[in-house]
């Protein structure tokens, strides 16, 4: 494939899902600055349009990603270290700069509706870091995980660290991280990478069907779930109890909910009705 085709591609699906698809498998999808120009401006429309009720990303090739790109000519991402000679001036590059890596996965991490990345083959360094960032991820028997970082002598500078240990606890982000192991998918799964295996030769049908089913869901209570659950990793048992009433006290006001409720409860009791 040439590289004057997009290095993302995207597409409405059923009016409420939008798929964005990585499309440099020459390049083992390597994230390049149009890549994540082109996924920024997809997240932003995610984020702002009513209609669409859930996210994919899934990729092309043999590689999901192989992560950042950078000897990508005058795509060049932002390197790691930037220009800067001082450890305080690296420290900033990464906050601030790797072409706006860090600030787009905190913003798909907070946005209130469902993001699912599909691995179909491996996932390295910065694609794992996105990848991390999503709500849910799905992965094809065949793929695979690492953070290459490791070789350089160096940590994964995009909150793969971070999100990792949260994810998978301790025990497994030094697996990953300090030996410097790979997972294939099943291992995956036991670490709690990932959350579905799916058999190759079913993978994309599988993956749609569960982004189906999410877009069915309610749109407030997948919202205010992504929320408290983020919420009550933070906090202890009582404080996560105080986010569960506050979240519900809303929802319960919903009309939706309040006509869902009669109906059911009309039901009840009722010839066939459980």
């Amino acid at each position: 494939m040439s590289e004057d085709a997009p290095h993302l591609l995207t597409e409405i699906v059923d009016g409420s899902i939008i798929v964005c698809t990585l499309n440099r498998p020459e390049k083992l999808n390597a994230i390049s600055r149009e890549m994540m120009d082109l996924l920024t401006e997809a997240v932003l429309t995610f984020r702002d349009s009513e209609d669409l009720k859930v996210m994919l990303i899934r990729a092309t090739g043999r590689y999901f990603s192989a992560g950042a790109d950078l000897k990508a000519g005058n795509q060049k991402i932002v390197s790691p270290m930037g220009n800067s000679k001082s450890a305080r001036g690296i420290r900033e590059n990464h906050r601030l700069n790797l072409n706006n890596m860090q600030q787009l996965w905190d913003e798909m991490e907070h946005i209130e509706k469902p993001i699912v990345v599909a691995h179909q083959a491996t996932c390295v360094g910065g694609g794992l870091e996105l990848s991390l960032s999503c709500d849910f991820r799905l992965a094809a028997k065949s793929a695979g995980y690492a953070f290459p970082e490791g070789l350089f002598g160096v940590l994964p500078a995009s909150s793969g660290v971070s999100r990792l240990t949260r994810l998978c606890g301790p025990h497994w982000a030094r697996w990953l991280i300090m030996a410097n192991k790979k997972a294939d998918a099943d291992m995956a799964f036991t670490m709690g990478l990932v959350h579905q295996v799916y058999p190759d030769e079913t993978f994309e049908q599988d993956v749609m069907d569960f982004v189906r089913h999410l877009a069915k869901q309610n749109a407030e209570q997948m919202g205010a779930a992504k929320i408290a659950i983020e919420m009550c990793s933070e906090v202890g048992r009582d404080m996560g109890r105080h986010v569960e009433r506050m979240a519900n006290s809303a929802l319960m006001l919903n009309p939706a909910y309040i006509q869902g409720m009669e109906e059911y409860l009309k039901g009840v009791g009722g010839k066939g009705k459980g």
